[in-house]
């Protein structure tokens, strides 16, 4: 099983930024991560000084977003639509970007809840059951949507 740690989720995320700017030929993964680097400029400094990448910490504390955690559910959520995993989820996500006007907003809707299902399975507050989370995780996204 790929279980990569902290520093080589860091690294993917820097390496696949030079290699685009190397013009440098990307893995689909690396394409994949690429149309999320690309949709958030404001990290590109951050992945420009892999240094400075491996070092920085994000902690709650200091109040920011962790710019590797925020690329790596794009990538999660990217994977989900994929393969419709958990099954319906590429029909709601439809229905979030339209009516949002555009994929990322609707990737920034979903995040929200996969983090809070993240976070709720975490702390025993949901069935240990991937059926029981997946439920929930489809949930918070109809209530996004004003459905449920």
């Amino acid at each position: 099983m790929f279980n990569p740690s902290r520093d080589d989720v860091r690294r993917f995320f820097c390496e696949t930024r030079r290699k685009d700017r190397d013009r440098e030929l990307l893995t689909p993964l690396e394409a994949v991560a690429l149309k999320w680097i690309a949709a958030h400029p404001e990290y590109h400094a951050l992945l420009d000084d892999p240094e400075r990448a491996l070092a920085e910490e994000f902690t709650v504390e200091r109040g920011v977003t962790n710019p590797f955690l925020h690329l790596s559910m794009h990538l999660a959520i990217d994977e989900q639509l994929s393969i419709d995993q958990p099954t319906g989820v590429r029909a709601v996500f439809e229905r979030l970007a339209a009516r949002a006007g555009d994929e990322h907003a609707a990737a920034h809707e979903a995040m929200e809840c996969l983090g809070d299902v993240v976070w709720q399975a975490q702390r025993g507050t949901l069935p240990p059951d991937m059926a029981a989370i997946n439920a929930a995780y489809l949930e918070c996204l109809h209530r996004r949507l004003g459905e449920h």
